[in-house]
C-alpha cells in the first residue's frame, strides 16, 4: 500500500506545473495581466455639427446627433455630461475656427474639466478632410480618447485600420460635399434655362419677390409652399431707366450718383434696409451704378451664376488654418441664361447690349491711352484699405501728393455727418511709424521695402501692391483716425480668434 501512495505522489508532481521562474520579477515591475473588470463609468464631451448646407432644423439635427453618441457609449459605461454643438459652420471649416469646436479645443488643457473623452454622433459630419489627423493627437496629447461610431470604440493612433478609416472617412466627406454642390449647381442651371426661375437672394434693384402661385414642386406645393418671382417695382424701375438713359447720354458711373444724390434719391440699400444691413444706405456710389449698368436680368431673361463662390486658402503658408468664402466673378462658360423671359422687363436687350458695347469701348480707350503714357505701374500703399475714418466709419483712400503718401476720406455722401470736413488726411509714414511702434513691443516686427524713418517714393507694377499689405492683412489689422484729437486707435488680431489687442497713439 504504501509503494502505492508513493507512485501516486510521484505522477502528481510530474504533472504539476511548475512554477514560473518570472512571476516575482514581473510582480515587481507589474507586469501582471488585468483581470476582466466590468468597464467603469466614464464621462464624455459631445460634439456635433450642422450647417445652412445640410436643409435641416438644428435641433433635431442636434437631437439626433446626441442620440446616436449616447446610444453608441451608454451601454460601455459612458455617460455625456457636456455638449458642444456648432450651428452654422461648415464641415470645410477646421476645428479651431469653428466656436463649439474650438472651444472644446480649448477645454482640453483645463484641469477642472469635466470629461476625459469626445464622442461625436457621426464622423463624416465632423472632419472633413485632413481634420481628423490634426484634432486626434491633439486629444490624446491631453491624455482625452476621442470614440468614433464608426469605429466601434475609441480611436487607436497605433491601429493601422483605424488610422486608414478615418482617412477615408475624412475623404468621403469632402467627395459627400462636392457631389452636393455639383447636383444642386446642376439643377438650379436647368430651371433657370428651361423655366427663367427666381432662385432666390436679394432682388435687383427696380424688382421686389413677389408669390407665384403654387411651388412645382408636388411635396413643396403640398405644405402650401408659394413660387417666389421677380415683379417691378416701378418707383425704383423709373430710377433704374434714368441711370441706362443719362449712360447713354454721356455720363459717367460717378456723375450718375452724385445726380441722385443731388435729387435726394434712397440708393438701394436706404430703399430696403433689410435686404442690405450689410450697407450703410448713406448713398449713391459710382460701384452702385456699375452694378446696376452690368446687371442683364433688367432685359426680363433669368440670369444665374455670375458671382460665385470661391473657397481660398486663409494662409498659403499654413494649409491647416484651412479655407475663407471669397465671392468673385465666374467664368463666361459658368454663367446661365433662360431660353424665354422669366420676369417683366425694365429695359430692352438693346438698350443693355449698346451700354456694354459703350462700356467696352471705354475701357479699351483707357487701356490704350494707359499704354500711349507708359504708366503701367502705380504707388504701393502699406495700409491701403486698413484705416478708417472715426468721423464716417469709411475707409480712407490712398493717395501720393509730392514726396508723400497719404490717406484721405473725401465723403460724397449728401448724408454725411455734420463734423466731418470735406476733406480728411493722414500721413502714411506717421501712421506706419505709430503702428510698427506698437506691434514691436509686441515682439511683432515687419519686414517692409518701406522705412518708417524717412518719406518714400516709389512705384512697383500692380501685381506687387499685394506684398506690402500682406504683413498687415495677416494680423487683420484695423486703425481708426480721429482728426479731431489726432489719435489712431490701432487693433490686431491676438492668438484667440474671438478677441483683439487695441491701443491709442497720438500723432
Amino acid at each position: 500500500m504504501a509503494g502505492k501512495g508513493i507512485a501516486a505522489e510521484d505522477r502528481a508532481q510530474r504533472h504539476r506545473r511548475p512554477a514560473d521562474p518570472w512571476a516575482e520579477l514581473d510582480a515587481l515591475w507589474g507586469n501582471t495581466q488585468a483581470s476582466t473588470t466590468e468597464p467603469s463609468i466614464q464621462s464624455f464631451a459631445f460634439y456635433g455639427r450642422c450647417s445652412t448646407e445640410d436643409q435641416q432644423d438644428p435641433a433635431t439635427s442636434r437631437s439626433w446627433q446626441l442620440r446616436n453618441a449616447c446610444r453608441f457609449v451608454e451601454p460601455l459605461g459612458g455617460q455625456v455630461v457636456e455638449e458642444y454643438f456648432d450651428i452654422g459652420q461648415s464641415r470645410s471649416v477646421p476645428w479651431h475656427r469653428r466656436p463649439e469646436a474650438g472651444s472644446l479645443l480649448d477645454t482640453l488643457k483645463a484641469t477642472s474639466r469635466r470629461w476625459t473623452a469626445v464622442v461625436v454622433g457621426e464622423g463624416t459630419r465632423c472632419w472633413f478632410g485632413n481634420q481628423f489627423s490634426l484634432t486626434a493627437p491633439r486629444m490624446a496629447a491631453y491624455n482625452v480618447e476621442l470614440w468614433v461610431p464608426e469605429l466601434g470604440g475609441p480611436y487607436q493612433p497605433r491601429n493601422p485600420s483605424h488610422t486608414m478609416l478615418m482617412s477615408l472617412l475624412g475623404g468621403i466627406s469632402e467627395s459627400e460635399r462636392q457631389h452636393v454642390q455639383a447636383r444642386v449647381r446642376a439643377s438650379m442651371d436647368a430651371q433657370v434655362i428651361s423655366e427663367g426661375r427666381h432662385e432666390g437672394g436679394r432682388a435687383p434693384y427696380g424688382y421686389i419677390v413677389v408669390d407665384g402661385g403654387p411651388h412645382p414642386h408636388p411635396r413643396k406645393a403640398a405644405d402650401g409652399l408659394q413660387l417666389r418671382i421677380l415683379h417691378i417695382d416701378e418707383e425704383a424701375a423709373t430710377i433704374v431707366r434714368r441711370i441706362f438713359a443719362d449712360y447713354l447720354r454721356g455720363l459717367g458711373d460717378q456723375a450718375i450718383a452724385t445726380g441722385l444724390n443731388r435729387d435726394h434719391i434712397p440708393c438701394p440699400s436706404a430703399r430696403h434696409p433689410e435686404q442690405n444691413p450689410h450697407r450703410r444706405g448713406d448713398g449713391w456710389l459710382g460701384s452702385t451704378i456699375r452694378s446696376i449698368l452690368e446687371n442683364p436680368r433688367y432685359t426680363r431673361y433669368a440670369v444665374f451664376g455670375r458671382w460665385t463662390k470661391t473657397e481660398v486658402l486663409l494662409d498659403p503658408d499654413d494649409v491647416s488654418a484651412g479655407h475663407t468664402v471669397r465671392f468673385r466673378r465666374a467664368p463666361p462658360d459658368r454663367v446661365v441664361r433662360s431660353r424665354l423671359p422669366g420676369h417683366p422687363p425694365i429695359i430692352t436687350v438693346q438698350e443693355f447690349t449698346q451700354v456694354q458695347l459703350l462700356r467696352r469701348a471705354k475701357t479699351l480707350a483707357g487701356r490704350s491711352k494707359t499704354e500711349r503714357h507708359g504708366r503701367r505701374t502705380r504707388h504701393a500703399y502699406s495700409l491701403q484699405g486698413l484705416i478708417r475714418c472715426a468721423v464716417c466709419d469709411r475707409k480712407m483712400a490712398s493717395s501720393t501728393t509730392g514726396p508723400h503718401h497719404y490717406y484721405r476720406c473725401v465723403p460724397r455722401s449728401p448724408t454725411k455727418p455734420a463734423t466731418h470736413l470735406h476733406s480728411i488726411s493722414v500721413r502714411e509714414d506717421s501712421v506706419l511709424r505709430a503702428v510698427n511702434t506698437w506691434l514691436a513691443e509686441l515682439g511683432i516686427f515687419i519686414a517692409t521695402a518701406s522705412s518708417t524713418e524717412c518719406p518714400r517714393v516709389t512705384t512697383v507694377a500692380t501685381r506687387d501692391c499685394g506684398d506690402m499689405t500682406k504683413p498687415y492683412r495677416d494680423l487683420d489689422l484695423i486703425v481708426i483716425y480721429d482728426y479731431r484729437t489726432a489719435i489712431l486707435d490701432i487693433s490686431v488680431r491676438s492668438s484667440r480668434a474671438d478677441t483683439r489687442l487695441h491701443s491709442s497713439a497720438q500723432l
